[in-house]
């Protein structure tokens, strides 16, 4: 999942090192030092929201590379900081590419297929039919209970299994649809362009007209698509809306603030939106976002929003549920989200951006601090049943049931089930939870 919050642009690195009295030896030592490693930690003395917490005595030289320094010296409560190439960053967040068939699969059936989680528009695998809810049960004439076998015991790799990411290569698919009825098609590897809005619909439900939308990251292409959503969303009549962020891990602020204000226009418009907050060495940089359309012209003008929400929901995704709780009704169904109300500036250091946690958020009643996630009103645990908008897909139901009735059905589990707490673990970067081929 697409773990992060970025604000608008990336500002080059000016000037490092902790100064006067805060400037540990180590600080002061890599400051001096054009490694891109030392010049990585002397950026964290600077921005870094728990500079405090960083080792006073370091060798950035000892490690292989500034991505396993970040991962040594970042803070035990710091699970989102990570480092990018600068390609990296172009390819994902700007070009919104990447290479392979287009599609998100999760384990399922006692490690017996590959669950469709979903599909992206461009891909040869949406080309060739695979949807949401899809089972691959075959790779290449080997089944995916052997190729998991093999991959879990360190005999196969993801090149073996799907095929280096070089274009044209092909590997033959066989997959079940809900239905059990079976599929075989040859996809082929290319650039994939990662279309943002997923799924949109609208549907009667007594005498509302009630609008799905699944947003599965906020990049600049969302934008566009976001405006595209919402025009068709005001021409439908649009009058209650369930905005899917199950898969969401975050992304851009002003999209978050774009879709937010499209959601709830007259309610929040000039409204405060998000308030940052940075460490004690750079609280000029303290702001106050409203909210605001950006580009975008189309809107709809609700009082009320219900949100999916799994563990993946998050930075971003959290931002627009609490940027808009002192204004509207939002009604959260799912599970808890992930715990970030932190976000990060990029650092231009050399060839990489660094993406450190560098301030955290919180909303006009200064409400933030949900390192242990936002919890859900009806809480409701997902099963990937079918496509988009499948009526027996938990989540989107509990929303149904919701709009009729006004209150959690009996299915809604207790949050203790759903919401069990556990240790997370540091995510490397905003995508690795995606098992995107």
């Amino acid at each position: 999942m697409r773990i992060l919050i970025l604000i608008t642009a990336l500002f080059t690195l000016s000037g490092c090192g902790g100064g006067g009295s805060d400037a540990t030896p180590a600080a002061t030592a890599a400051c001096q030092r054009a490694d891109i490693n030392s010049q990585v930690f002397c950026a964290l003395q600077q921005d870094y929201l728990w500079y405090s917490e960083l080792p006073a005595d370091i060798n950035p030289g000892s490690y292989a590379s500034p991505g396993a320094m970040l991962d040594a010296v970042a803070a035990p409560q710091d699970r989102y900081s990570f480092i990018l190439t600068r390609q990296e960053y172009e390819d994902r967040f700007i070009n919104a590419t990447f290479f392979g068939y287009g599609f998100s699969s999760v384990r399922a059936d006692n490690n017996t297929a590959l669950q469709i989680a979903y599909v992206y528009d461009d891909g040869s695998a949406a080309q060739n039919g695979l949807r949401r809810g899809d089972k691959i049960i075959e790779i290449e004439g080997i089944s995916v209970t052997e190729w998991l076998s093999r991959l879990d015991a360190g005999t196969a790799t993801n090149d073996d299994v799907y095929g280096p990411n070089e274009a044209g290569v092909m590997r033959q698919f066989v997959w079940k649809k809900p239905d059990n009825t079976e599929q075989v098609a040859t996809f082929s590897k290319s650039e994939v362009s990662t279309n943002t809005v997923l799924h949109r619909s609208v549907s009667t439900v007594g005498d509302k007209r009630v609008g799905y939308l699944v947003f599965n990251t906020f990049i600049e292409l969302s934008e566009t698509e976001l405006e595209q959503a919402f025009a068709y969303f005001v021409a439908e009549g649009v009058d209650e809306l369930v905005l899917d962020v199950r898969y969401n891990g975050g992304g851009l602020i002003r999209v978050a603030n774009q879709l937010s204000t499209q959601i709830a226009l007259n309610a929040v418009l000039g409204e405060v939106f998000v308030k940052y907050q940075y460490n004690d060495k750079n609280s000029s940089k303290n702001t106050t976002t409203l909210f605001s359309l950006g580009a975008a012209d189309s809107a709809l003008d609700l009082g009320r929003v219900l949100v999916l929400t799994t563990a993946g929901s998050c930075s971003s995704s959290e931002l627009v549920v609490n940027s808009l709780a002192p204004f509207v009704d939002v009604v959260q169904i799912g599970a808890t989200t992930c715990g970030k109300p932190v976000g990060q500036q990029p650092d231009i250091i050399g060839d990489y951006v660094l993406f450190a946690i560098n301030f955290q958020t919180v909303n006009a009643l200064d409400q933030g601090e949900y390192f242990d996630g936002l919890q859900p009103n009806c809480p409701v645990t997902e099963v990937i049943t079918g496509d988009w908008g499948v009526a027996d897909d938990p989540l989107y139901a509990e929303a149904i049931n919701y709009i009729t009735n006004g209150n959690c059905s009996d299915v809604a589990v207790s949050s203790a089930a759903v919401n069990t707490k556990a240790v997370k673990p540091r995510l490397a970067a905003p995508w690795v939870l995606n098992n995107e081929q």
